[in-house]
């Protein structure tokens, strides 16, 4: 057996895969980004690895990945097993590995980090599932001994979908309902196809129903079907309902035709994308119904610097904008982006404005957008949470040019109304409120209801709601054993 050369990383660089010309991305082009490993690269990025013995790159994983385990399988070209390995830990890896901030996370925790770049880890998980499906290899359920037992999922986003994984694992039915067309929740219609291709959706929704999993879409809870008659149905219910409150910057002028809050702008442009929708059509659903402006040969100002921002900065350039630029009110390295988007999007011509304070939106004498009102800011001292507060700096004052306004300040999630009759409780913020004394993990105030994800997290990353939704799946499978026991005792007593 040839002995493995621990110095690999001095030898090979941290490398990404090719990404998409830049002509074409401001032309126009919604393919994803970057590329794929061939197997040659993926097993020499992988065999950079240290395997240090206590991986902070594990640590610092959501979910808690064993990476150093199945770089190590790349290495060897065990490919199958590797992506085994990947599902053992995390229902949803192909698509925590395309939009994951690795940077913040596990890559921004690896040893060689410091100096040598870190081990290509995103770029190594997407390649071991993609090519593990290629290969027809699906996640082997064949030995899971059903208990009769169903589980009603409210919401296809990745909550939702990985406490659906998880369930059927446990050998209970998943039925999992969204009032969208589609699976994915904002994974397939808030992320842009240039992080996410749509057909990675498509193939989890395949390989999901392969394992057992039902979906019905295009049914909302409390219009189409009652929480009381799944409750009456199903043995429990998980609500995975998402963050999709706009958070309102309170700032005059905020409700002129060409300022947009950034998620009806998403999820619209994402389905005329991948055509399900087109230009000029009002976006219903939110707040207010919105008609969205083309973009072309416009101006085009995003407030906000967290991914969502850096998603809208991204797509108005493939919009064909003549100008992109983003305004945020600390400076850059405090921004919640991923540190790698920002790169991408400065790449790709974004201009930013860093501590600068939003304070209006001003518009012309015809009444249209004309710019955005900003004042310079300075870091304070730290807050509560060690986060320095953006304090504004008198008498600088200035505008920033444009025609169409973006606000990506974040969004909440709220409790739904069809929830007030259950006990369920919301804490101030508009999050379910789950677990405390004499509850499960992630169950509500109605011992059937569980929830998980950015209904309870609040507007987060996608692996902390597959975390969420996994561990919560843990939950009621738990409860659903207890159940079943006295029964079972009753049974084995005649």
């Amino acid at each position: 057996m040839m002995k493995r050369d621990v110095f690999r990383f001095l030898k090979e660089p941290r490398e990404m895969p090719a990404k998409v010309p830049l002509p074409l991305r401001t032309d126009g082009d919604w393919n994803e980004l970057y590329g794929r490993f061939e197997d040659r690269q993926a097993a020499h990025q992988a065999d950079r690895c240290l395997d240090c013995g206590n991986p902070y790159c594990e640590a610092k994983c959501p979910v808690h990945n064993y990476i150093p385990n199945w770089l190590k399988l790349v290495q060897e070209g065990r490919i199958v097993e590797a992506a085994a390995l990947c599902h053992e830990t995390n229902p949803l890896p192909e698509m925590c590995g395309r939009v994951c901030p690795q940077d913040r996370l596990c890559e921004g925790a690896c040893t060689l980090d410091d100096g040598f770049g870190a081990v290509t880890i995103g770029a190594v998980e997407k390649y071991i599932v993609d090519t593990a499906f290629a290969q027809g290899w699906r996640p082997d359920v064949s030995k899971v001994v059903a208990t009769g037992q169903r589980v009603a999922v409210i919401g296809a986003g990745p909550a939702g979908l990985a406490c659906a994984d998880r369930l059927v694992r446990a050998g209970i039915d998943a039925v999992v309902f969204d009032r969208y067309e589609q699976i994915g929740g904002l994974l397939q219609f808030g992320i842009p196809s240039f992080k996410l291709d749509k057909s990675v959706i498509a193939k989890r929704r395949e390989v999901l129903e392969g394992m057992g999993v039902e979906f019905r879409l295009g049914v909302e809870i409390g219009r189409d079907v009652q929480v009381d008659a799944l409750l009456e149905e199903f043995d429990a219910v998980f609500l995975g309902t998402g963050a999709y409150r706009y958070t309102d910057g309170g700032l005059p002028g905020q409700d002129l035709p060409d300022v947009l809050p950034a998620l009806p702008f998403l999820v619209h442009n994402g389905r005329i994308v991948t055509g399900g929708d087109t230009w000029g059509r009002p976006v219903a659903g939110w707040e207010t119904t919105l008609t969205l402006p083309k973009l072309a040969g416009k101006r085009v100002v995003v407030l906000g610097g967290g991914d969502t921002g850096m998603d809208c900065v991204r797509s108005a350039v493939r919009l064909g904008a003549a100008s992109v630029t983003c305004a945020y009110r600390r400076d850059e390295a405090n921004m919640p982006g991923s540190a790698r988007e920002v790169g991408n999007a400065r790449e790709e011509g974004v201009r930013f404005l860093f501590n600068r304070q939003p304070l209006s939106i001003e518009q012309d004498a015809d009444g249209n957008v004309s710019g955005v009102r900003v004042i310079e800011t300075t870091l304070g001292e730290p807050d509560a949470n060690g986060r320095r507060a953006a304090v504004a700096i008198e008498g600088s004052e200035s505008l920033i040019e444009a025609d169409v306004v973006i606000i990506a300040f974040g969004f909440s999630p709220t409790v739904p109304e069809w929830l007030s009759t259950q006990g369920v409780e919301a804490q101030g913020n508009g999050r379910i409120r789950v677990g405390g004394e004499r509850r499960l993990p992630y169950q509500t105030a109605h011992p059937k209801l569980f929830a998980g994800g950015d209904a309870v997290r609040g507007a987060d990353l996608v692996v902390t709601a597959v975390q969420e939704g996994r561990d919560a799946a843990a939950s009621i499978a738990r409860m659903l054993r207890k159940a079943t026991r006295p029964a079972k005792a009753a049974l084995d007593a005649i």
